[in-house]
């Protein structure tokens, strides 16, 4: 299969029966403004692109939601353990972005998308969901273009003086060239 645009994307994800019980789990939970989001959807398009026969292990699924009335970190753990009552397999993560701009020093995020488009790169700023119609729904605030053409830079909130060290030190950190070896990685020369 190739993937060169959203349609791709969701025509991957829909034919996965892995992902598709995953987000079917997630679904159960009736969260508001869900998405599973970061390498969830970038590892499935990489491993696409490289041709491989295998998923490459995930570290954790990252499970995002926004909910400005209860922004308790008990209540993201009690969601886990929802998620790990159903799939224990699973190494869940669960965070609200009610309360994740404070992590990151940002001003307060309006959504789970615009939580979404605040993260370090764009090839990780994507999310999908099933919505209410039991369609699948991908959010991708910067595009495709970056994750299709292999190609990691950080987003805009990442790409400045105060902000580039994390990205840095990030994409060296996940060394995600060692698996998708065709990966090109932008924006750890910035002089700033």
């Amino acid at each position: 299969m190739i993937i060169k645009n959203e349609e791709d994307v969701i025509k991957s994800i829909k034919e996965d029966d892995w992902m598709m019980y995953v987000l079917n789990a997630v679904k159960t939970l009736n969260l508001p403004d869900w998405w599973i989001c970061a390498g969830f959807v970038r590892s499935k398009i990489w491993d696409v692109i490289h041709n491989y026969s295998s998923r490459t292990p995930l570290p954790d699924i990252d499970v995002i939601y926004f909910d400005s009335t209860n922004v308790s970190k008990f209540e993201e753990e009690k969601f886990e353990e929802n998620l790990k009552s159903i799939i224990p397999s699973i190494p869940w993560s669960v965070k609200n972005q009610a309360r994740m701009h404070i992590k990151s020093n940002m001003p307060p995020y309006s959504s789970s998308v615009d939580g979404i488009s605040k993260f370090p790169e764009t090839v990780t700023s994507l999310g999908v969901k099933i919505d209410k119609n039991e369609e699948i729904k991908l959010t991708a605030p910067w595009g495709i273009n970056d994750v299709v053409n292999l190609e990691v830079r950080p987003t805009p909130f990442y790409d400045t003086k105060e902000r580039i060290g994390f990205y840095k030190n990030r994409v060296t950190t996940k060394n995600w060239n060692k698996e998708w070896d065709r990966l090109k990685v932008y924006g750890t020369n910035n002089s700033y």
